[in-house]
């Protein structure tokens, strides 16, 4: 009786399978480098100076685009104020944000923005009741600017927006996005 021994087709099948997740592995490889082809880096940066006022916001993000017209992404946000003997707060959080050009030089958005928000106010003002407050604040903007290569400037307005529950002066805030 012939013994039938299986050791080339074992051998075979391993080979084919080594070249199979290989080619697979370049593949994937090439999808990343298409997929970082399409997202573009930038975000916001703001100063802010007054009568014993400061105020700096870093407000980086990244935008995937899926083509000319349309852009999804996600945004950090930081800031800090301060009111010479009167307040300080530190605001963190993030973002999603989508772009949509109508025309080259026209871009749409939309951003939802979730933040938290620590104030601490100095001990000796009477009007104030809390000596801290913490919240988190939820904002939905609407916006339009106008877009110039890698630079759009506008105003965008917060849709949720109640006076005496956010730390924005107003519904309506100015912006400046430069992405690379």
């Amino acid at each position: 009786m012939q013994k039938i021994t299986s050791t080339p087709r074992i051998t075979t099948l391993i080979v084919i399978a080594s070249l199979f997740f290989s080619l697979q592995g370049i593949a994937q490889d090439e999808e990343k480098f298409q997929f970082w082809d399409h997202v573009r880096f930038g975000g916001g940066i703001g100063l802010s100076f007054g009568n014993n006022f400061f105020s700096g916001t870093l407000a980086p993000s990244a935008i995937y685009e899926f083509n000319d017209q349309f852009g999804l992404g996600v945004g950090l946000n930081g800031t800090y104020n301060s009111l010479k003997d009167t307040y300080t707060s530190t605001i963190v959080g993030g973002s999603l944000i989508s772009l949509f050009n109508v025309i080259p030089q026209v871009q749409l958005s939309a951003e939802l923005e979730r933040l938290y928000a620590s104030r601490t106010y100095d001990s000796s003002i009477v009007f104030v009741q809390a000596p801290e407050t913490n919240f988190w604040y939820t904002g939905l903007f609407l916006g339009a600017g106008y877009r110039t290569n890698n630079v759009t400037a506008g105003v965008r307005y917060d849709v949720l927006y109640k006076e005496n529950q956010s730390f924005y002066a107003s519904a309506w805030v100015p912006f400046v996005r430069v992405y690379f």
